[in-house]
């Protein structure tokens, strides 16, 4: 099977750094995992040489990465991996970045470039998030830590859809802060609250990943279109 007929998912989990190749193109690999390159390439209407020959390269150097493979650790393990790295991070960051919105827009609600109603948009995020996690971590982990993973369909179907719904934040949180891209002229504050922003989005988007293409793949596997 060529690149171009392999789903993104099934790409971002078999070569490390490919999640970062398709962001640079804008090709939604965590929400809409199951789509072929060819098909997410067109509908996008870039042509896909130029990507599918930096996966080549990316696969080439594979061997010598050192970056975990997520794909072969066990469920248990993986689970782990998201309650560490991606769960407990977002309840760091968001607090944090709202309170910096709120700061910028306070200081610089008059300016036309201010990110107005990023506070409240956080807030929400952050609320839905929570919701979402708790979901995870009292339902649908521990069926899996039970090894009762085949019971898990109807979870599994229903966080694929949350997570739509956060890749749909993640797109009004870019309008709201023209691509998270801070003005020149930009306060410490601002430029702190827009790096800030980046490392959530680029965890938000990698822990979407992670979930829909490698844990719920060993129990409700998405159908590739």
């Amino acid at each position: 099977m060529t690149y171009l007929d392999q789903s993104l998912g099934q790409l971002a989990r078999r070569i490390p750094g490919a999640t970062r190749v398709f962001d640079q193109y804008q090709l939604d690999f965590c929400c809409a995992g199951n789509r072929t390159l060819r098909t997410a390439a067109g509908a996008a209407g870039i042509p896909p040489e130029p990507i599918v020959a930096e996966l080549q390269a990316l696969q080439l150097r594979a061997e010598e990465s050192s970056e975990r493979d997520w794909g072969a650790a066990t469920d248990k393990e993986l689970v782990a991996h998201l309650l560490g790295r991606y769960h407990a991070v977002h309840r760091e960051q968001l607090p944090e970045l709202i309170r910096l919105a709120r700061r910028v827009e306070q200081v610089h609600g008059d300016r036309e470039t201010c990110p107005h109603g990023l506070a409240d948009h956080l807030t929400v995020m952050a609320h839905e998030l929570e919701s979402h996690m708790q979901k995870e971590e009292l339902v649908l982990f521990p069926l899996i830590l039970r090894q009762q993973g085949a019971l898990a369909g109807m979870p599994i179907e229903l966080m694929r859809q949350e997570h739509e719904g956060h890749g749909a934040e993640l797109r009004r949180l870019a309008e709201l802060t023209n691509n998270i891209t801070a003005p020149r002229d930009a306060c410490t504050t601002w430029r702190a609250l827009y790096q800030g922003l980046r490392a959530f989005r680029d965890d938000l988007m990698a822990h979407i990943h992670t979930e829909n293409n490698i844990l719920f793949e060993r129990f409700a596997p998405a159908q590739v279109h």
